[in-house]
């Protein structure tokens, strides 16, 4: 088998009272037939648009000869160094590919100007822009994101006397407003299935190109989700989607909520976070959902054992896992890459099924870019801080929360509005290059507030579990962290920069999360990021 899912303890209780449920509803063989109906009328005819996915293996087979092809002719350009801007699917899902096969892709998923500028430029060991292709990657066409990344870049590459038509890759959905301009601009194009969504396009176009533009064997890649294909399909006990969709989202009233996502051996780099926007999108919505929680071995939620936490841990092989009692009541799995995109899309599209919501929309998402797009237009000063400490400006959504006029206060304050059955949320609106290490900031609030706690880079969580934190449980508390610099990068043709780009997402997402859902959120900006940094981890202890 290709895939492999062993339950034991409580959740293999949940899965063996779901599993006839499951089977006998023929929802495994419904979805390969692509019947749009089985999450109900209100979803049909959004599902009926989005079920390309399960098609995507026989129909991107042909992208395998192309993209090589391409590969061969940059390579003898002396084009070695790709370079990706896309957002949420368009880049999550490459990422991991790329990771998992050792080989180097750059991703440009952020409107922070020194992480553009970083993209741009590129280093000694990966080479620098006379040595770049820019692969675009947007569904829409019109993510503001990417197009500001593609403007930059145009820019930079006429800048070196290099003509941009032969330097841009352009993966798109046919007939949007990127294709048209890129075709009219010479660009190579790739379109993808449109009836496939972003989060459900790691074997399409959207995944394939970049990562095989870079080096990865996607031929492979295919070959192990079409040895997964048959397993499925079919309505089965021993179905891998069955089991594992059954373990994240049944139990009835009991569910745990929470899934906490543990990569232990497992040859697969970065899977999680793919995960991670998948189920997330896919779920949160209508007041309820599954939050997953990207977790290390060693990680607070697991030494608590949470009570509304449900992990999954990926090993090299489940059967052959030794199972110490500390992982009773988990979930192993382990499979070929190919295999996990295939088993998790299906295991998703059941979980939404099985906790009653349209797995294929994305009603939130909208909400904070309709918000960015009006601080863009009106470009207000910020608003001020309740107060500033050792150089760290702290916002409240309610002045309840800054009382204590320290950081450590305000934290404190904080994790006290989460539930019973909450989590917290850390953002970070910052160069994730050169502030690597405030991914650490998340074991040390998990810690510190006793809750699950999730850890997103903005502005691209927005595009994945942005639409959780509206639409999903009204239990979440939101820190954001934001760095003021002086480094900043004008937009080519548009009337704002890079740097007032990723603070009005910021302050727009805000806005939207308190004053929209009443969500508590608190923003601090690092006046001086590499020194502050560890003045907040010390506050977050």
């Amino acid at each position: 088998m290709s895939f492999a899912v062993k339950v034991t303890g409580h959740v293999k209780s949940v899965v063996d009272a779901e599993l006839p449920g499951l089977t006998g509803s023929l929802i495994a063989s419904g979805i390969t037939a692509g019947d749009a109906s089985l999450w109900g009328a209100a979803a049909e005819d959004e599902a009926s648009r989005r079920l390309g996915w399960v098609r995507a293996v026989s129909v991107s087979r042909p992208l395998v000869a192309e993209v090589t092809a391409l590969r061969d002719e940059l390579v003898a350009q002396g084009v070695t160094r790709v370079v990706l801007a896309g957002m949420g699917g368009s880049s999550l899902a490459p990422e991991v590919i790329a990771q998992s096969a050792g080989v180097p892709l750059v991703i440009l998923d952020s409107t922070s100007p020194g992480q553009v500028l970083a993209a741009i430029d590129g280093d000694a060991e990966s080479g620098g822009l006379a040595q770049t292709v820019l692969v675009v990657s947007s569904k829409s066409g019109s993510t503001i994101e990417t197009d500001s990344a593609k403007r930059a870049f145009e820019a930079a590459f006429r800048d070196l006397g290099i003509d941009p038509a032969g330097r841009i890759v352009v993966v798109t959905d046919p007939g949007s407003p990127l294709e048209e301009s890129a075709r009219a601009d010479g660009h190579r194009v790739f379109t993808a299935d449109p009836t496939v969504g972003g989060r459900y396009s790691a074997l399409t176009a959207f995944g394939l190109v970049p990562a095989g533009l870079a080096g990865v064997d996607i031929g492979d890649l295919l070959d192990e989700a079409d040895a997964t294909l048959l397993e499925v399909a079919i309505d089965s006990p021993d179905n891998p989607a069955l089991v594992l969709a059954a373990a994240i989202a049944g139990g009835g009233v009991a569910r745990r909520d929470k899934l906490g996502l543990v990569t232990d051996g497992s040859h697969l780099i970065g899977l999680p976070d793919w995960i991670e926007q998948l189920v997330a999108e896919s779920t949160g919505k209508q007041g309820t959902g599954i939050l997953p929680v990207v977790l290390l071995p060693v990680s607070p939620e697991l030494e608590a054992k949470t009570a509304d936490l449900q992990v999954v841990r990926f090993v090299d092989d489940a059967h052959a896992f030794h199972l110490f009692e500390r992982h009773t009541g988990e979930v192993l799995v382990s499979g070929s890459l190919g295999a996990q995109f295939v088993v998790w899309e299906y295991a998703t599209a059941i979980a939404g099924r099985m906790i009653g919501i349209d797995p294929f929309d994305q009603p939130d998402v909208e909400s904070a870019k309709v918000a960015t797009r009006g601080l863009l237009d009106a470009r207000p000063e910020p608003t001020a801080p309740a107060f500033v400490v050792d150089g760290v400006e702290v916002r409240v959504s309610d002045p309840a929360l800054a009382s204590s006029g320290t950081v450590a206060g305000v934290l404190a304050a904080l994790w006290q509005t989460v539930p019973a059955d909450g989590y917290v949320s850390i953002q970070a609106y910052v160069n994730r290059l050169d502030l690597s290490q405030l991914a650490g900031l998340r074991e040390l609030v998990a810690a510190d507030s006793g809750r699950p706690t999730t850890f997103g880079w903005g502005p691209r969580f927005l595009h994945s579990t942005g639409q959780y934190h509206k639409g999903g449980p009204a239990n979440g508390v939101f820190l954001q962290i934001l760095e003021r610099t002086d480094l900043d990068l004008e937009i080519p043709g548009r009337p704002f920069t890079f740097g007032q780009l990723i603070q009005a997402q910021a302050a727009g997402d805000a806005s939207v999360l308190a004053e929209g859902h009443g969500r508590p959120v608190v923003t601090l900006t690092l006046t001086d990021p590499q020194v502050e940094v560890l003045s907040l981890f010390e506050a977050a202890q």
